[in-house]
């Protein structure tokens, strides 16, 4: 089962189950995926699995980026809703590396890269994103390779 055939599943369940909020977070991530692949002109052939975990982590990272604003803006009853919906959202990615794993592929693709200081860093942060497949985001894959080439 592909991961558009399990949200169109899931979808189901939830409206048969009345729960709105999961219905509400399915709707917008079945848009969000129509949109990109009518921008990339693969309506025909839809999206691959790849590219619809990419849609829905930056549909994540929205959710948690607005989820701080409205902390900083002390609301927090709307930062939960959006730590709410980023919670199903997060329900279809991979899980996350925990920091070791991640800072083992670092220092793998520093040596096969051959990096040698903070000019490289676009070199293993691209080798590094190209392995984790988003497992990782990209701001801590940065902040660890900066740290290691530092």
């Amino acid at each position: 089962m592909t991961l558009k055939q399990q949200i169109d599943q899931d979808l189901k369940t939830a409206m048969l189950a009345k729960d709105t909020q999961t219905v509400s977070v399915l709707r917008g991530l079945k848009g969000v995926v129509l949109n990109v692949e009518i921008q990339n002109n693969s309506r025909d052939t839809g999206l691959t699995d790849q590219e619809v975990l990419v849609v829905f982590a930056k549909e994540a990272k929205k959710r948690q980026e607005s989820a701080e604003m409205y902390k900083q803006g002390n609301r927090p009853e709307k930062a939960q809703a959006e730590e709410e919906e980023k919670a199903i959202i997060d329900k279809y990615l991979p899980q996350q590396l925990t920091d070791e794993k991640l800072a083992t592929i670092i220092d793998e693709a520093i040596t096969a890269t051959g990096a040698a200081g903070p000019q490289a860093m676009g070199q293993v942060i691209g080798a590094v994103k190209g392995k984790v497949a988003g497992q990782a985001d990209g701001g801590r894959i940065a902040a660890m390779v900066k740290e290691k080439l530092a």
